[in-house]
């Protein structure tokens, strides 16, 4: 019996990446509902925010925990990394292989072929076990990181790194993390969003990221080439799995959903500062 024939899934995600993709929604949101506010604090939902937050002192502190969650997941993806490519692997990875985050002339074909396919000129590309908008989701968290992270250290050790920088850096800083900010929040509550959850195929939402399995039906239809790649060597059984509980389900559901509904909310919030206030 291959897997999946009898209601079986598939393993997608392991634990890690899913207590890690929490750790970064939380401190996402965490950043955005309190910087935001002090972009645009002469919109009128600025003050109601910080009075939320108790406060802007309470809000700069809540920024700061979350910056270092941020810092502390980073660090443990890239120690992870390591872990996986150095003894795991023992350095025989295929960084332009199907497995690897890294981009490949695969996934700009798949680009071109997917605006064809959105007019109606040819079929849908057929996707390996990441798809090019994945890749991009996670290279963008890569420069986020950098560039949101870089100039928000300058401004929180302003103290420190006034002793030999500048200071016309610091103001460099504040106009790039604000805007990078600003970008970071826009291109999550809305393409990500869309490409995640509001495609059609997925619509309400995809739970993956919390159960870390699809069904065998789903993995064939998203993933045929991986889906190929894994009959054909034997190894689709190794990556079976139960389907998710329901307990498991009844977490992950609402939780995903609100999130959803706040990430809208403070896309309009953003809406408002940006081009009314």
């Amino acid at each position: 019996m291959k897997a999946g024939e009898d209601g079986t899934y598939i393993r997608r995600l392991i634990p890690y990446h899913r207590v890690l993709h929490v750790f970064v929604q939380l401190s996402f949101f965490g950043l955005v509902s309190t910087g935001m506010p002090l972009k645009y604090s002469d919109a009128p939902w600025a003050s109601w925010i910080m009075r939320f937050w108790g406060g802007y002192q309470n809000a700069g502190l809540i920024h700061r925990i979350c910056a270092s969650v941020t810092l502390g997941y980073f660090a443990a993806h890239l120690l992870f990394l390591i872990y996986y490519i150095g003894f795991v692997r023992k350095f025989r990875f295929d960084f332009f292989g199907p497995d690897s985050m890294v981009p490949r002339p695969k996934d700009f074909r798949d680009i071109y072929g997917s605006f064809q396919w959105f007019m109606g000129l040819s079929p849908r590309p057929r996707f390996d076990r990441w798809t090019y908008w994945e890749k991009f989701d996670y290279w963008a968290v890569f420069w986020g990181v950098g560039i949101i992270g870089g100039s928000g250290l300058l401004l929180w050790f302003k103290g420190f790194f006034g002793q030999f920088l500048p200071g016309y850096i610091f103001n460099i800083a504040i106009i790039v993390h604000g805007e990078e900010a600003l970008l970071a929040a826009a291109f999550i509550f809305t393409i990500h969003f869309f490409n995640t959850h509001l495609r059609p195929e997925k619509f309400p939402m995809d739970t993956v990221m919390f159960t870390g399995r699809l069904s065998l039906e789903e993995f064939r239809r998203e993933r045929p080439l991986e889906y190929k790649r894994l009959e054909e060597s034997g190894e689709l059984d190794k990556y079976r799995a139960k389907s998710p509980s329901g307990a498991l389900l009844c977490i992950s559901i609402p939780y995903g959903v609100f999130l959803l509904l706040f990430g809208f909310f403070l896309l309009v919030l953003i809406l408002l500062g940006q081009f009314v206030y």
